[in-house]
């Protein structure tokens, strides 16, 4: 069964606590060449059947409205896993 892949991120503009933390973490641990450390979400939707331009619309709009929290996240991806 295919599966379409929806990834959901914080709004660029707004702090990303876990992100933070998980930075700090690298500097303790002397991780270095990485400035910064966004997290997001991701959700995986299997499809019972074809993925059709009404599934994916389907998709986007679960993705919209369900998902994501538009006032801090952004959906950023949505794609057919093969």
């Amino acid at each position: 069964m295919p599966t379409i892949v929806v990834d959901v991120m914080p709004k660029p503009e707004l702090l990303d606590p876990q992100g933070k933390a998980v930075s700090g973490a690298f500097t303790r641990l002397g991780v270095e060449g990485f400035s910064d450390v966004r997290i997001g979400k991701r959700f995986e939707l299997t499809v019972d059947g074809e993925v059709t331009d009404e599934v994916l619309a389907e998709a986007r709009r679960i993705a919209d409205e369900v998902l994501s929290n538009s006032v801090i996240e952004d959906v950023v991806g949505i794609e057919v896993a093969e």
